[in-house]
């Protein structure tokens, strides 16, 4: 039997219980526009939806998680402004406007992104679709949305009719007066100012479909693959919190229209990342990338560990004295449980360590400070140590596979290393004590373990 678990959902503003359709529980979150780097500010999405995923396989559930690749159709405004984001890289990096040549720069950045979730120890979508590799799916969608009326064609592409969609506005609660009331329609413009591109048209770099030559819409590309790879409805859809208002909320509108049933049960969203209080903006030049972190003496891990001290949902502020702060706390956790040891006792507390706020709307933050709280004296309980691991296979953090670097010491540090074991078995704590002052003035620090002394510098 699985263990409860409950969830923040954006579309009720409320922590509910979470309960999956079928046997396997399936999770969508929207993955990243393969034109640039991805830096820090989009991978906390990924972080979020990696614990997400590991929390609930740790509950005892089967997961089906993909996390697409759009490699087409993004348009720079997010919406249907401007023009579409891989044309605007092949542009910025001086190549053709070829598909040969898109296809190249989207393997490129998506190679990196596949490299940055490593180092990040996020576990591989099960499925990775490309946005490219589902122009038939797109089309057929769109096709439907034709036939069944909720869409119309304009002279620049064809559009989503959002008054045939009452429940349009519910995810982001928008307040659409405004956005409908005294509008000319204009033949080949939009009806509405909430319509939006199902399909664009592009004679330049396009493809050949029924529906014109062209490209899919953003929001359709995400409906497409999930219908393909998930069915329809799905368990749980996740991304950031500047999707709701209209990524999502026109994904909703679209599945629910052309497939006749409910999108998602759980929507779930990830906040936003400040830089010193600021926006992150690559005009400021205030966006990090973890080869950025590196180069401050940042490990991908000790990242992780700084978005793990908050809620998912709080917007957090980097600066490098906080997250350098993360990364010694989380050095020194480490260490703490590379040289902890395992008593015989038995604990009558509570054991779990963090793991009910795991099933709790993925409170990691009160997981890591209880993990803090049972190493600080030094000794655990086989159990605790057991259940310490298994909070960290959902906060993947490779808490506990950490190995103290071997140190070679001086013929005179070996000897006075054996006078203190001898001390110590005789229980000549006095002795003992001198000799571990003496080894320190070699510069050694020498740590009492299970498996025996350990030098450390």
């Amino acid at each position: 039997m699985p263990h409860p678990i409950s969830l923040y959902n954006t579309a009720t503003r409320s922590i509910e219980a979470f309960t999956p359709a079928r046997n396997i529980v399936t999770m969508y979150h929207c993955g990243p526009t393969v034109y640039n780097t991805a830096h820090i500010g989009n991978l906390r999405a990924y972080v979020f939806a990696d614990v997400l995923r590991r929390t609930i396989e740790e509950a005892g559930y089967q997961v089906k998680q993909v996390i697409n690749i759009t490699d087409v159709g993004h348009l720079v405004g997010d919406g249907d402004d401007g023009e579409d984001k891989m044309t605007s890289a092949l542009k910025r990096e001086g190549l053709p406007l070829s598909k040969d040549a898109m296809t190249a720069l989207g393997r490129r950045y998506t190679d990196l992104f596949f490299s940055d979730l490593k180092k990040l120890n996020i576990l591989p979508a099960h499925v990775h679709p490309r946005a490219s590799d589902h122009i038939a799916e797109d089309t057929a969608l769109v096709e439907t949305l034709l036939a069944n009326g909720h869409a119309y064609t304009t002279n620049d592409g064809i559009y989503f009719d959002t008054s045939t969609f009452p429940d349009y506005a519910n995810l982001a609660r928008l307040d659409l007066t405004g956005m409908r009331q005294g509008e000319r329609v204009d033949v080949g413009d939009k009806r509405h100012g909430a319509d939006f591109a199902l399909w664009k048209f592009d004679d330049t770099l396009g493809y050949e479909s029924t529906l014109g030559k062209g490209f899919p819409g953003w929001h359709v590309e995400c409906s497409a693959m999930i219908k393909a790879h998930l069915g329809h409805p799905i368990d749980i859809h996740t991304g950031g919190v500047d999707h709701i208002p209209v990524h999502h909320t026109n994904e909703i509108a679209q599945s629910v229209c052309a497939y006749g049933a409910p999108f998602v049960s759980t929507w779930m969203h990830s906040a936003h990342m400040t830089v010193d209080g600021a926006k992150m903006s690559k005009s400021l030049g205030n966006t990090y990338t973890l080869q950025d972190l590196a180069e401050h003496g940042v490990t991908p891990l000790g990242f992780r560990y700084w978005l793990l001290t908050a809620s998912y949902r709080t917007q957090i502020n980097f600066t490098w004295e906080a997250v350098k702060g993360a990364q010694e706390a989380y050095n020194k956790l480490r260490q703490k449980l590379a040289h902890i040891n395992i008593n015989d006792s038995t604990l009558h507390a509570r054991v779990a360590v963090g793991l009910t706020g795991a099933f709790e709307d993925l409170n990691t933050a009160e997981m890591i400070a209880q993990i803090h709280s049972f190493v600080h004296g030094g000794s655990i309980p086989q159990s605790v140590h057991d259940e310490i691991r298994r909070a960290d296979a959902i906060l993947g953090l490779d808490l506990c596979s950490y190995t103290p670097p071997q140190v070679e010491a001086t013929d005179e540090v070996n000897a006075l290393l054996q006078l203190r074991q001898r001390a110590r078995d005789n229980k000549d704590f006095a002795e003992s004590d001198r000799l571990r002052d003496l080894i320190r003035e070699h510069g050694f620090i020498v740590k009492d373990t299970k498996d025996g002394q350990v030098l450390e510098t």
